[in-house]
């Protein structure tokens, strides 16, 4: 962020940044979870791969494309800590229990697709390196990561929207990430340059997944919807649109904004910057409806 913008409320050597009032003024919330890249210098010591390999689990410099959303006072949570240390879009018991040496006696962990393949909320393993870390880990130093980043983050998104909520009649929570490009569909057609989760109707009203996509479109991007990116641990965390709290994924590719080599601002960043803001405007616009609620049908 440059000087001249909105400094975050939450002192700067905590794991994530907020922006914007406390309180939120419009009903939408912004959430970056994975673009943190503070790595402690024990983190570093602990892994058996470059930090280049850990940074590639990344959403590298998504949170720079809501630096107008900040400007513009809407309330944005940005992690710090990267996700190479604790992904804040699992849940907290998403442990391998080869990466603990101490795991007591009678703790459930919790398995998922996402853990088997390496990728829970301690990452263990990716394409190129079969194992990040040099050995298990001791279950305080895992406690340590969940109190002090884990449960603070999403415990001010759940104060964020309860705020949202009792002071607009319903809160959106935009949970904004980056993806590797993906194939186009089928052949003559269009590659998505957004995934828009809601955890196939669960998260959120169909109503604001059909106007997010609506503006991407007019930004010349096409869109797709729950493939193969339908939401995790945030979305089925924080949304619960019968009760006027909805959670949306978007995936934006990285190519969009980023070089060719994947790993510094491109381009076309200042098109995708306008396509996030012009989707939290028009987002913040839209009025509370009956028909919000039916989104879980």
């Amino acid at each position: 962020m440059d000087s001249s913008a909105p400094q975050p409320l939450v002192p700067t050597h905590a794991p994530f940044d907020l922006y914007g009032p406390a309180t939120p003024d419009r009903p939408v919330i912004l959430s970056v979870p994975h673009a943190g890249r503070d790595y402690p210098p024990g983190l570093l010591a602990q892994a058996r791969v470059r930090p280049e390999m850990l940074r590639r689990l990344e959403d590298r410099w998504v949170d720079l494309l809501a630096e107008t959303v900040i400007a513009r006072g809407f309330t944005v949570l940005v992690a710090r800590a990267p996700r190479a240390m604790i992904d804040l879009n699992r849940n907290e018991r998403e442990i391998d229990p080869v990466m603990l040496r101490d795991l007591p006696h009678g703790v459930a962990l919790q398995s998922s697709a996402k853990l088997r393949g390496g990728l829970g909320l301690l990452p263990r393993r990716m394409p190129g390196a079969h194992e990040l870390w040099r050995g298990p880990l001791a279950w305080a130093e895992v406690q340590q990561r969940i109190e002090q980043v884990h449960r603070p983050y999403h415990a001010t998104i759940t104060r964020l929207m309860q705020a949202a909520q009792a002071a607009h009649g319903h809160a959106i929570l935009i949970d904004l990430h980056s993806m590797p490009p993906l194939p186009p569909p089928a052949a003559g057609q269009r590659a998505p340059g957004m995934v828009l989760g809601d955890r196939f109707g669960r998260s959120a009203s169909s109503r604001l997944i059909a106007l997010i996509a609506d503006i991407a479109d007019a930004h010349g991007v096409a869109t797709a919807q729950n493939h193969p990116y339908a939401g995790d641990h945030l979305l089925e965390r924080h949304g619960r649109p019968g009760q006027g709290y909805h959670a949306v994924q978007v995936e934006i590719d990285r190519a969009l904004y980023l070089d060719a080599t994947l790993d510094r601002l491109g381009p076309g960043v200042e098109r995708m910057r306008a396509l996030v803001t012009d989707m939290v405007e028009a987002l913040a616009r839209e009025l509370p409806r009956e028909d919000y609620a039916l989104a879980a049908e």
